[in-house]
């Protein structure tokens, strides 16, 4: 971004250290060599902050910014720059809007919005930073704690921090004009409410863009599976080999001995995967992608607690988010369908079949096999029988889907495919295709 000029609004706070960084902004289009740059803000407000920063060690080294828009979000930026330059890793993810804002002398409520651009951009450039070059020595004890916005997170963080040194991170993984961001564990909505919650406990907090990574290790599958006539699951696939993995790395960088989660699962003497103490929220089926390395690394501090304890937790801490509703969606399909995703990414549009018995009869019409999955009851569309119909198989080449009754559904042999096995195959008893299901 070139540097645009600098602005002659006169400000609406009279502060003169507000009038010192519109008169002097620091680092205003500096742009640090080997710098990891971050913007927020954009068409829909006018207003667009950039700053770029790189870290040495554990500390920040260079950093800049560029702005467009009005007097505050330049004044904003250039706060941000000052409160964070040769500051810690740590001291810098401590910075929010309101330190910025102080930093300022205060802002009237109608200024208060380039603060909250200045700490985004900060917050993202930082956290890639962090990401790609810092190395702060091990500290012991220290944990990172993912962190999505909701209650489980929140809890999670609570107990890190009860515990010892502690600080946070939150994934932006996708992005999109049709998702409900407050329905989404992962959008930048959720990012700014973990940010809060973070900040509000007294932790450090950075935010890492890993939407690329997340769009092809894990959307792009999905489709790919859909589009074969399979589903897939995309949270095993996420948990496995893209999100938790990616804040282990970061752990690694910034000093920390390990990784906690808000996931309902526990960790056995063996180093192994156990059922949390919960059966109704048990999450170690999400959790089966995950290696052996990984799991040495992971904490689970909700493992022996029921979701009502959480809670409970939660609102005696006085947290926000203690009854705030669990996200139910996959976190790209939020507030979307997924009939509607599907069309949208992979343009399938609607492909009627035929839906057919056992006998290979024509007993209905269906909009397109690749929408619909082994076992599935609900919108099969045939009606007049004595028992329910379930799908039994769907040919995606032949876009046909067969149904019958639940009893064909019944098998004595599964195939199964990427399987990741941390004992002999001859130590497996048991084996769970579905998660709540038995």
């Amino acid at each position: 971004m070139p540097a645009p000029p600098r602005p002659t609004i006169i400000p609406t706070v009279s502060d003169e250290r507000f009038e010192e960084h519109l008169r002097r902004p620091q680092g205003l289009g500096l742009t640090p060599t080997g710098g990891h740059a971050a913007a927020a803000g954009g068409s829909a407000c006018g207003d667009l902050v950039q700053i770029t920063l790189g870290v040495d060690g554990d500390r920040v080294g260079e950093v800049g910014f560029d702005a467009e828009g009005c007097g505050a979000t330049f004044a904003a930026a250039s706060a941000a720059v000052s409160l964070i330059r040769g500051a810690t890793i740590l001291d810098a993810a401590r910075i929010g809007a309101r330190q910025i804002a102080a930093e300022l002398g205060g802002l009237s409520p109608g200024k208060l919005h380039a603060a909250d651009l200045a700490a985004d951009a900060l917050a993202r450039a930082l956290g890639s930073a962090a990401f790609a070059d810092a190395q702060a020595a091990p500290v012991p004890g220290r944990t990172l704690v993912a962190m999505s916005g909701g209650v489980d997170s929140a809890v999670a963080a609570l107990l890190a921090a009860q515990a010892g040194d502690a600080l946070a991170v939150t994934l932006e993984l996708w992005r999109h004009a049709d998702n409900d961001a407050e329905r989404s564990c992962c959008s930048a909505s959720a990012v700014l409410s973990a940010r809060s919650l973070a900040h509000g406990m007294g932790l450090p907090h950075l935010t890492l863009d890993l939407r690329d990574a997340f769009r092809a290790g894990v959307v792009e599958p999905w489709l790919a599976g859909h589009a074969a006539g399979v589903t897939p699951n995309p949270c095993v696939r996420c948990n496995g080999e893209v999100r938790l993995d990616a804040m282990l790395a970061l752990a690694a960088k910034v000093g920390a001995e390990r990784l906690a989660t808000g996931h309902y699962a526990r960790i056995g003497p063996d180093g192994l995967l156990c059922a949390a103490g919960d059966p109704a929220k048990d999450q170690t089926y999400m959790l089966a992608g995950l290696a052996l390395d990984s799991l040495r690394r992971l904490w689970f501090p909700l493992g022996d607690m029921t979701k009502p304890q959480v809670r409970d937790l939660a609102e005696a801490h006085g947290l926000p988010v203690a009854r705030r509703p669990d996200s139910q969606d996959l976190c790209f399909l939020a507030g979307t369908g997924r009939a509607a995703f599907l069309e949208r990414h992979l343009r399938v549009a609607a492909r009627p079949g035929p839906v057919l018995d056992l006998d290979g009869r024509e007993i209905g019409r269906h909009e397109g096999a690749h929408g619909y999955t082994v076992g599935q009851r609900r919108g099969v569309g045939v009606g007049g029988t004595d028992a329910p119909l379930h799908v039994i198989a769907t040919d995606v080449e032949r876009n046909t889907v067969t149904v019958a009754p639940r009893a064909a559904l019944e098998r004595r042999h599964v195939r199964v495919g990427d399987v990741r096995l941390h004992a002999p195959e001859n130590d497996v008893d048991a084996v769970k295709l579905r998660y709540r299901s038995r």
